[in-house]
């Protein structure tokens, strides 16, 4: 998606870019009632979606393909209609409230699309001109520090055709941050960045949020999102399984009972017969979910019977481990 066409208001919006700042919901940035999209052929993207994304958070928005995110994001940005139910954005039913909300949101969904002909300099001033809510006497000047903030500069006059993937979603996300947002949509932010690259990404979300803006974050990297997001949502089949602060959302999946010791076979069948359920055993590490009762008399069963015990303790449960859970399915959640 074109950065532009998630940002540029209709000029006929005379003034409509003050609406958002006094009309923000105090029930969240983003908030949806009962959204559903069904496409021709009877096919449900969306069903039923109530989501709510609170002011000056960081949203991990997850799912698995097919789950309905992408769908999703298209009709809060006021790309495609919803079936049936309601979205609001900044306070502002979208699609309707178009022209008055996206002056205020920055977007980069499903990758940037840009002027390969074009230098990344002369991608983001042709993306600002085509923003009348813009100022031409600060233009270049605000696109040079976009070009800073996400690392950029070197690479400036170089033509956008001749871009990494890593560079590319680099200049995207500059085109978001042309201008100051009350709310960033990012689809997959960290796409073909290396290892630096994402740690710099992710520093730059916790600034973006920590001066107020709050971000909307997709992802398949279940790791990012438990480094840089404070609440997080999980969908499936088009539905919304859980939503809430990610530290409850790991903290509602069960951690794993774990026993470091070389004696792994004799330690599998002590677990056992302790009701430990789920054992499996990997080199010098046995594993199995936490049993009801104490664990001291587990650990006390296990040096009786021989094993010799250089580690136990109960593992808190990962973002992946409560995604699992509650999905029934692995984390390949681009779609």
């Amino acid at each position: 998606m074109d950065e532009a066409s998630a940002t540029e208001p209709d000029p006929a919006a005379h003034g409509a870019g003050d609406g958002p700042a006094a009309g923000d919901a105090g029930d969240g940035v983003i908030r949806t009632r009962a959204l559903t999209k069904r496409y021709r052929g009877g096919q449900l993207a969306v069903d039923g979606l109530d989501l709510t994304v609170p002011a000056g958070s960081v949203f991990g928005f997850l799912g698995p393909n097919g789950s309905g995110k992408t769908t999703t994001i298209r009709m809060l940005m006021g790309l495609i209609e919803p079936t049936s139910g309601t979205a609001r954005v900044l306070g502002h039913p979208m699609p309707r409230a178009s022209r008055a909300v996206l002056p205020h949101v920055g977007a980069l969904i499903e990758g940037p699309a840009l002027y390969g002909f074009l230098s990344g300099r002369d991608n983001l001033l042709r993306y600002d001109a085509a923003d009348p809510t813009a100022d031409p006497g600060t233009r270049r000047v605000r696109v040079a520090a976009a070009l800073d903030r996400v690392g950029l500069t070197a690479a400036a006059g170089k033509k956008a055709k001749a871009y990494s993937l890593g560079m590319k979603q680099r200049l995207g996300l500059a085109a978001a941050l042309l201008q100051p947002r009350r709310l960033l949509v990012l689809d997959e932010p960290t796409n073909g960045l290396d290892p630096q690259g994402m740690r710099e990404i992710r520093s730059l979300v916790r600034e973006l949020a920590s001066d107020g803006t709050t971000v909307f974050l997709s992802s398949h990297l279940l790791d990012e999102i438990e480094q840089v997001c404070t609440h997080a949502a999980v969908m499936a089949r088009g539905r919304l399984i859980v939503q809430g602060p990610v530290s409850e959302l790991a903290a509602g999946a069960h951690g794993r009972l774990v026993v470091t010791t070389p004696d792994t076979g004799e330690a599998v069948r002590v677990l056992k017969e302790q009701g430990v359920a789920g054992v499996t055993a990997d080199e010098d590490r046995v594993t199995g979910e936490p049993p009801e009762r104490d664990l001291a008399e587990v650990n006390a069963a296990l040096v009786t019977a021989g094993v010799r015990v250089r580690g136990f303790g109960v593992e808190r449960a990962s973002l992946e481990d409560a995604f699992v859970a509650l999905t029934g399915e692995g984390f390949d959640v681009a779609g």
